[in-house]
């Protein structure tokens, strides 16, 4: 993420702060689509915010969640290792996004907006919702690393202004784990 994390609600006003190259880049590419904005383009700026669905990879927490528990209940005796469980980030499906994209470049009058929920998840309450799905307690099946120093403790979005434009994300939490949990493509 490009903005400075202050554990509070980002917003698109927010403050920009370049932690590594890819921040950079983002931070880059919005300079270059306000100036071609200024060109008389219509370009448009949408920060995306924590984004899951079935066709993510095991590198992302939530699909690295999701793919364990379906294999511990199928009898895996493997044990999950994650670092800190209280962080928060938002919960939304990555179609929901396309139809928040799709939102803003339907009108003319904003052209730079958050894109993300509102609602912040902590990982702890995403392991209790997947294991909750196979009937199984999360607790027997993940060692919390304690010394882990996670990079936020709450990336959570401000979606003032593209609720404003009318959109909501359609499909809630509970949806989106029962959806990555039902994935048969694993």
């Amino acid at each position: 993420m490009q903005f400075k994390n202050e554990a509070k609600p980002i917003s698109e006003t927010d403050e920009f702060e370049a932690r590594d190259a890819y921040s950079m880049a983002r931070i880059q590419s919005v300079y270059a689509a306000k100036y071609f904005r200024k060109l008389g383009l219509k370009v448009y700026i949408g920060y995306f915010f924590n984004h899951d669905s079935p066709l993510r990879t095991e590198r992302h927490m939530s699909k690295k969640i999701t793919e364990a528990a379906k294999r511990i209940s199928k009898g895996s005796t493997e044990k999950l290792e994650i670092g800190d469980i209280t962080v928060k980030k938002n919960g939304l499906f990555a179609g929901d996004v396309v139809n928040a994209v799709w939102t803003l470049v339907k009108q003319d009058k904003i052209y730079e907006a958050v894109i993300g929920s509102g609602i912040g998840y902590s990982i702890e309450e995403w392991l209790q919702q997947c294991f909750s799905i196979v009937d199984k307690n999360w607790k027997e099946h993940v060692i919390v690393k304690n010394d882990f120093i996670p990079e936020y403790c709450q990336l959570v979005s401000d979606p003032a202004l593209i609720f404003s434009l009318g959109w909501r994300p359609e499909i809630s939490f509970e949806q989106l784990a029962e959806m990555m949990m039902n994935d048969s493509n694993s």
